[in-house]
């Protein structure tokens, strides 16, 4: 068994996001302070120093807005994004999926980083919503996000849907502000999935994408040897030919150069009344996994997951039922083909997970402990303890020197952080 050591103690819950929670020299953990549940009110967001201990506290939000979900760029300096919620809400226009908006934390400073315009004629670039689980890319460059549009929303449009969705370095976006809860954002936002409200039954069609997770730290490579510098895989909800809903794997491939972000494809980028925000011209949606025969179709909702792709880009990561009913890991290229089932465990897998950053490992809780389990033999090694109720599902994240992998466990009442060395 490895060596678990607790890191937080008061009487607090300490949230991790799912994903890139550690900075980029492996020494401190990045939380907020939700209340487990829903429940989203967490004033700040903080740090925690691994081996001393020493917390800091990152930013905390004002005026009635709130702060969480927040993770960290690959490098150093560290730049922290997170959710914020509206600032003074009021009760029509309160903290809600389709109100809220990222920002980037520096040095106690928090920038918008998605414009918001909710007023036709809408602004190329910005968001008409909120958007949710920022995640840079492994270079820091971009940032992915899921993403809720108010104006659907408020007009109770069908095609008010969850997408995924790309802040991009372009340039800023500075809408006319019509509305008084429109702002700037630092980035260039797009949507990069298609999605509508009734998919044809037995088709590729989806009306939900979200959990997504960046392909590769430098793309993958296609069939015909060329080299796919960027790519989002992505889970997407279809409807089998019997119209019963199934979640399979999805990919976009994403064009390379920034400036074609701008370019719009078939619809416009910014959306129209009764339309949401179209992708960019260049980006192509495909779907991997096609599992509705199956006895079990379909990923898991629960435990809930988020796609997670091996360092080389070669395998996406997702949990799956066996012909059993038990949740195990499960993979496929990023080019499609059949799906390879990873573990073998008599026990379902209970937790998100994160991939070793050599590639040859993923950690995630499997009966009541942290388990590490080898991709190529789908063994598991139990580094925690079996207990009595298990750690929390939410994540387990390898750091970035592969050295630790820190999860939380519901310690008196409150959510505490742990770490344990990867042996």
């Amino acid at each position: 068994m490895a060596t678990m050591k607790q890191l937080t103690f008061d009487e607090r819950h300490h949230q991790l996001t799912n994903v890139n929670v550690w900075t980029a020299d492996s020494q401190w953990l990045v939380y907020d302070v939700r209340p487990s549940g829903a429940s989203f009110t967490s004033l700040t967001i903080e740090r925690v120093h691994v081996l001393t201990g020493e917390t800091e506290v990152l930013y905390q939000a004002k005026d009635g807005a709130y702060v969480g979900v927040v993770t960290v760029s690959p490098d150093l300096p560290a730049r922290y994004v997170c959710i914020h919620g509206p600032e003074h809400p009021d009760s029509n226009w309160k903290y809600d999926f389709h109100h809220r908006r990222g920002v980037i934390v520096q040095n106690g400073h928090a920038e918008n980083l998605d414009a918001c315009d909710i007023t036709p004629p809408f602004t190329p670039g910005a968001l008409r919503g909120g958007s949710h689980v920022h995640v840079f890319s492994p270079d820091g460059s971009r940032i992915s996000f899921t993403y809720n549009d108010h104006v659907m929303h408020e007009y109770d449009i069908a095609e008010d849907l969850r997408n995924v969705g790309i802040a991009l370095p372009l340039h800023a976006v500075c809408p006319p502000k019509q509305h008084s809860r429109e702002y700037d954002g630092s980035h260039f936002c797009v949507l990069v999935s298609k999605t509508t409200a009734s998919p044809i039954p037995g088709s590729d069609e989806i009306n939900r994408a979200y959990e997504e997770g960046w392909v590769g730290h430098q793309g993958y490579q296609k069939t015909d040897g060329s080299h796919q510098r960027w790519a989002l895989a992505f889970i997407g909800d279809t409807l089998s030919s019997s119209s019963e809903k199934v979640a399979e794997v999805f990919i976009v491939d994403l064009p390379e150069r920034l400036k074609d972000y701008a370019l719009p494809g078939v619809a416009p980028l910014e959306g129209t009344e009764t339309t949401l925000p179209a992708p960019p011209r260049g980006v192509e949606q495909r779907r991997l996994t096609f599992t509705d025969k199956r006895r079990f179709p379909g990923l898991v909702s629960q435990p809930r997951h988020w796609l997670r792709v091996s360092p080389d880009g070669r395998s996406i990561a997702f949990l799956m039922k066996d012909d059993c009913g038990v949740v195990q890991l499960w993979t496929i290229s990023p080019n499609g083909g059949e799906p390879k089932q990873i573990s073998q465990s008599h026990y379902d897998i209970q937790s998100a997970f994160s991939w070793h950053p050599d590639g040859k490992m993923v950690a995630f809780i499997c009966d009541n402990s942290v388990m590490l389990c080898d991709i190529d033999s789908g063994e598991l090694k139990r580094i925690t303890a079996r207990n009595e109720h298990a750690p929390c599902g939410d994540a387990v994240v390898f750091s970035p020197d592969g050295q630790y992998v820190a999860w939380m466990n519901d310690v008196n009442g409150f959510r505490q952080l742990f770490t344990a060395v990867v042996n």
